[in-house]
This record gives structure tokens, C-alpha cells and sequence, in this order.
């Protein structure tokens, strides 16, 4: 069956108005400003009432497997399952490893990708963890880029946090070295996705390694860097040298030093700064953990994979124009992660597009030519939801 959009006021992320759009399995096929003549047993309509119609949001850091296990295997976050992510308006995620690399392997993050694809989303991850040497599925951070077709990269690993392994220099240098070639032999994005820290080196270890190699500054991709206020100011000059910098859409309590990931996209954008180089994920399924003086957990809270979609909505109540913000959720990590197909509404693209409420909220969610959410509901569901 084809399905027929009709009447969309449509941000391909840019404005461009009044739309209808034909959909043929998985793919947009046709947009155009008059209603085509199709036969009614070829094409269910859908008639969206003149509401804004946006790319599906890609989640460039999701715990697919779950995070957590800080503070004991009692502590490990569980799985993230279809409609945690569908709800919240994402149509492409991302799976990485945190602190536990050990007991959660990229094996079963490739397998919990996979399942989300069987079962409707667009799912891929990044190979490696927190640590190094990084933890692999072939033993080898080019093999898993060349021959798995699911890793885009190597993530999330850690600097400047006492939870890491404290890469060096060489260390850090070899992984981005092995990614970079990687991404290469195999076509892919081949970045390297660092999980910042608290701690006092900040961007230090990326700013070294940018000045001490030849690898392109384009591999590096910081973050969490929206974490301290300091820091985001180091990211942004890491922005001017090439890199594209990840904001996380973390709760911020009021005089946090700390930036919401709204306050800071919207701080990155008034400054002028190139509008393509920032993403903005959730971190969803991960544990966010609050340590002591000696590094134990004292309390934590789990990210919600539905935060990407509340971060643009909080965005829309703000004022802000949905084209100027709408690009860090959609087209920016598209060209980041080397997805051609996504972040966009064109003939040729999937279909993947979510349909806002009044109030910028996520009304109506199709992945890959399904209806996953309407009228706010989940109408399909994984496998044990």
C-alpha cells in the first residue's frame, strides 16, 4: 500500500510550506503541492491538517542495552525498548557502551541494534566503550567498521573522568587513528565519540591530539560538553578547529553551573558559530550518577530516551523558530554519522517524520513508512513491552 500525507505545512529541516507526500514502503517517493489522482484501494490518506511535519530525530547516543552498574550489578540500567524511543519522536538511534564495556559487549549491542530494526526503527551503533584498548566484536576497531555493517564508529569513550582508563596521549591518538582508517575502508563516519567528564582536563586530551597528529579534527566528537558552563566554552573553540560537538539533554536544576541543552544550543547559535557542527542527544537508558568526595555513588537518575523530542518542544515554547533549531535534531547528526537518507523529507529519503502538536510536541511518529505513534500514543510496541 502507498500511503498519502496530505496537507503538511513541512520543514525538510527548512521551511517549505504547504506539502503533500507519497509514501511507497519505507521510502518518500513524491512531494508536490497538488493532491496526485490515485486509486483508493492503492493509497490510505491521511489528512494532517496543516500541522508542522518534521524529519524523524536522530539519537546519535542512546544506552540501547542499558547503562549504569556504578555502583553495583544491582544499579544496571535495563534495555531501552521501540517505544521509549518512538514516543519521544526519534526514528534513528545509536547504541554505545558506557562504564560497563565488560559485561555488556558491542556483540550484544550490534544484536539489540538489529532487533530494533526487525522491529520497525533505524538502529545502529558504535563499537568500543569507556575504556581502552576498546572492546570489539572482531578484535580489531577497523574490522568491526569494515565488516559490521551496523558500527559507524568507536564511542563512547572516556576522558577526563575518573571512571575511564586514563587514555594517554599514544593511546588515545591510536583509537582515533584506527577509527578514522576504518570509517575510510568502509565508507563510514568513522568518529571517534568521547564521553566528557568533570574532570579538570576538560578537552585538554582532544586539543592535544588534534595538535600532535594528522588525524583530521572532524574525527573527534565530543560530549556531554553542555555538562559545566567551562566547558562548553572549550568545545566551542574545539567547533572553530573542525570538530562537531554532542549536547546532552540532561535535567538541569536552577544555579547548576551547567547548561540545559536548550540554553546551550541557543547559546551556540546566537554566537554565530557554524550552525552544521552541533548535535543534540539523550543519553537515554544511561545512568546519570552523582559521586562523593571518594567516587562512590551517592544517587543517580536514568536518562529518557524521549528527552530529544521534550529538548525541541521546550525550544518551540521558548520562541524559538523551528528552522533554526530543528537542525541539531535532524539533518546535522544525518551528515555527521554519513546517513544520506535521514534527516530530511525528500523523494528519496526514508520515511521517517514526525508530526508536531499546537504546542511543538510530538503528536504522530512514522519510521520507515509505519505509523509508530498516534495522537501521542504508541500504537506499535517491541517485542516484550
Amino acid at each position: 500500500m502507498l500511503s498519502l500525507l496530505l496537507d503538511a505545512e513541512l520543514y525538510d529541516p527548512a521551511p517549505r510550506g504547504r506539502a503533500h507526500l507519497l509514501v511507497a514502503g519505507e521510502t518518500i517517493v513524491w512531494i508536490g503541492g497538488e493532491k496526485p489522482s490515485l486509486p483508493r484501494a492503492l493509497a490510505h490518506e491521511f489528512d494532517l491538517g496543516g500541522r508542522r511535519v518534521i524529519p524523524g530525530l536522530i539519537d546519535g547516543h542512546v544506552h540501547l542495552t542499558g547503562g549504569g552498574g556504578e555502583a553495583g550489578p544491582e544499579t544496571r540500567v535495563p534495555p531501552v525498548g521501540l517505544s521509549r524511543l518512538t514516543r519521544g519522536g526519534v526514528t534513528t538511534a545509536v547504541g554505545v557502551l558506557g562504564t560497563d564495556d565488560a559485561i555488556r559487549t558491542p556483540a550484544e549491542l550490534v544484536t539489540v541494534a538489529r532487533g530494533l530494526n526487525a522491529e520497525g526503527l533505524t538502529a545502529y551503533c558504535l563499537t568500543g566503550g569507556y575504556h581502552v584498548p576498546p572492546a570489539t566484536v572482531t578484535g580489531d576497531v577497523r574490522r568491526d567498521l569494515v565488516l559490521i555493517d551496523l558500527v559507524l564508529g568507536v564511542g563512547e569513550l572516556a576522558i577526563s573522568d575518573h571512571r575511564s582508563s586514563q587514555p594517554t596521549l599514544d593511546e588515545l591518538l591510536r583509537v582515533a587513528g584506527d577509527v578514522h582508517v576504518g570509517g575510510l575502508m568502509s565508507g563510514k563516519a568513522g568518529i571517534l565519540h568521547l564521553h566528557v567528564g568533570d574532570g579538570s582536563r576538560g578537552l585538554g586530551p582532544v586539543r592535544d591530539a588534534i595538535d600532535h597528529s594528522e588525524i583530521p579534527a572532524a574525527v573527534f566528537n565530543p560530549t556531554h560538553v553542555n555538562r559545566r558552563r567551562a566547558l562548553f566554552d572549550e568545545a566551542i573553540a574545539l567547533v572553530q578547529r573542525g570538530c562537531t560537538i554532542d549536547l546532552t539533554a540532561f535535567p538541569v536544576e536552577e544555579g547548576e553551573d551547567a547548561w540545559s541543552a536548550a540554553e546551550a544550543l541557543v547559546r551556540y547559535l546566537d554566537a554565530g558559530l557554524p550552525a552544521d557542527r552541533i548535535t543534540v542527544s539523550s543519553d537515554g537508558g544511561g545512568c546519570f550518577p552523582v559521586f562523593d568526595g571518594d567516587g562512590r555513588v551517592v544517587d543517580m537518575a536514568v536518562g529518557e530516551p524521549a528527552a530529544v523530542g521534550t529538548t525541541l518542544g521546550q525550544l518551540l515554547a521558548a520562541g524559538q523558530p523551528l528552522e533554526r533549531v530543528l537542525p541539531a535534531f535532524t539533518a546535522n547528526p544525518a551528515r555527521l554519522l554519513m546517513l544520506p537518507r535521514k534527516g530530511r523529507l525528500a523523494p528519496g529519503a526514508d520515511a521517517d517524520l514526525v508530526v508536531l502538536d499546537e504546542a511543538g510536541g510530538v503528536a504522530e511518529v512514522m519510521a520507515r513508512g509505519r505509523w509508530h505513534v498516534q495522537g501521542g500514543r504508541a500504537v506499535i510496541r517491541g517485542t516484550f513491552e
